[in-house]
């Protein structure tokens, strides 16, 4: 069967034997329903929650005349940016809530939560909250973007009871009502976005998510397949409740549970600890799929120049590491001990250093210094996240902070440790790729006859995932051995 695979800025194509299985989120299984999506209709379902939380008083209780409000916003890296995208929807009727209860607008304040990631531009707010929001809050300077290194607006929580140090945006901290406005959407990391995790990674400090975003944590076997219950999930709510705890007052969660295409299948809010065990029962529908009548030996994919965390992600070699492993936590579940990975990427040396100013220095330093594989970097994850210069430009010119790398390459050590090869085919400057261990060749034809010869002998079972990087992915589950729900809220036991 002929294929088409995500290839740089367009497409590559794949003839595979036609035993090949091949899944597209939405498609193969469509999602659940999502509800109608014209405005009036989000807008009463969104209300309705808002009115109705679950484990706590409804804004309008919480509200009053001279309280204060922080709204906690995700970045543009997930949620949608349509017209009815649920950001837009939740914060209006939040803000109808506060309004209604005698909040004055001067004292409320959107954060947009990027946490490590580069801080919002004024086109991505626009974006984020459309022109309407953006030019409420904006030009009155009651928008902005979280800077995790402004010690004048962070705060120092102390340690969790586990020792995870906590420290958090001064803004959201000092207000009287915090927002969080958040997505249940699968995420390789702990299961789902939204909840806690929204506060655990958006509007903290390196030294925060360096208590989870590395390799004793993320190299843990209840880190791979993805799930619920594993102790990077754990410590997100453990810091998300110890923020809680010194505040002196719960979040106010409103978090959408999320299709394919971003859109909204059914809306909770209210106290997180409370409030996302039912969002993930409806999510756990979505996104763990009961798919695979057989574990795979090759999984076949493609990968864009262009996607998640922006412009070079499939072609810079910390990124590209990442991306491979996210589709191995993701689907870990319907691969084989010894499952092959043939990814196509354009690999052209293109590393975007506007963006990721670090990324080149660590990728020469993997090639040298006794750094034999991706964890041996991590000794240096101190001394690139206190780099000055690289703060600045996290700050000042819209770059990723410098640790975000060492939280690529905690993750991108992942697809190694779980498969018996990884092909790229296509590449530019193939040495990009055999520097950080990967295997090249010209075609996938080439590449799946090589995979056959040394890996997975004459007729490997194949799945092949076209668009995996351009949709809302899914977890991967085989069919007589669907998830067993254990994404509940609660401790790992570890």
């Amino acid at each position: 069967m002929k294929l088409d695979f995500e290839y740089g800025h367009g497409l590559m194509s794949a003839q595979l034997p036609d035993g090949t299985d091949v899944f597209i989120p939405g498609e193969t299984v469509p999602d659940p329903p999502c509800l109608p999506q014209d405005w009036d209709s989000l807008y009463a379902a969104t209300l309705e929650s808002i009115r109705n939380p679950i484990g706590m008083k409804p804004l309008r209780e919480l509200a009053g005349p001279g309280k204060t409000v922080v709204f906690v916003i995700p970045d543009i890296v997930k949620g949608g940016c349509q017209a009815t995208s649920h950001r837009k929807v939740a914060i209006r009727a939040c803000l109808d809530e506060l309004y209604g209860a005698g909040v004055e607008k001067k004292d409320i304040l959107m954060i947009i939560s990027n946490g490590l990631h580069p801080r919002a531009t004024v086109p991505e707010m626009k974006q984020i909250l459309g022109e309407e929001l953006f030019g409420e809050f904006y030009y009155t300077g009651q928008l902005t973007s979280h800077d995790s290194e402004d010690s004048a607006h962070m705060v120092d929580l102390g340690v969790t009871d586990r020792g995870d140090p906590v420290l958090m945006n001064k803004y959201v901290f000092d207000c009287d009502i915090p927002i969080l406005i958040g997505h249940t959407q699968g995420n390789p990391y702990g299961g789902y976005s939204g909840g806690y995790k929204h506060c655990a990674t958006g509007i903290t400090h390196w030294r925060s998510i360096a208590s989870h975003h590395v390799p004793q944590v993320m190299h843990r076997q209840d880190f791979t397949p993805v799930s619920g219950k594993n102790l990077m999930r754990t410590k997100f709510d453990e810091i998300g409740m110890w923020m809680e705890k010194k505040m002196g007052r719960p979040f106010f969660c409103c978090d959408a549970v999320l299709d394919t295409s971003s859109r909204q299948i059914a809306v909770f809010s209210g106290y997180a600890a409370e409030m996302m065990p039912k969002s993930w029962e409806v999510a756990d529908r979505r996104t763990y799929v009961p798919f695979a009548e057989k574990k795979y030996d090759v999984m076949v994919f493609g990968m864009p120049q262009n996607f998640h965390y922006g412009d070079g992600m499939g072609t810079n070699p910390i990124q590209l590491m990442q991306a491979l492993s996210a589709q191995v936590i993701r689907h870990k579940r319907v691969m084989k001990d010894n499952c092959v990975i043939i990814c196509s990427s354009i690999c052209n040396g293109y590393f975007h250093d506007e963006r990721w100013p670090y990324l080149r220095e660590l990728y020469e330093l993997f090639q040298h210094d006794y750094m034999n594989i991706l964890p041996d970097m991590n000794r240096y994850g101190e001394y690139f996240a206190t780099n000055e210069a690289y703060i600045r430009k996290y700050r000042f010119a819209n770059a990723f902070h410098p640790f975000h790398g060492f939280s690529m390459m905690s993750c991108g050590h992942i697809a190694e440790m779980n498969t018996a090869a990884i092909y790229i085919v296509g590449a530019q400057e193939p040495g990009i790729a055999r520097g950080m261990g990967l295997k090249t060749r010209a075609t996938f034809e080439e590449a799946l006859a090589d995979a056959m010869r040394k890996y997975v002998g004459p007729n490997p079972s194949i799945l092949a995932l076209p668009k995996t990087f351009k949709v809302s992915a899914v977890h991967l589950c085989m069919k007589d051995e669907p998830y067993d729900g254990t994404s509940g809220h609660g401790g790992c036991g570890c």
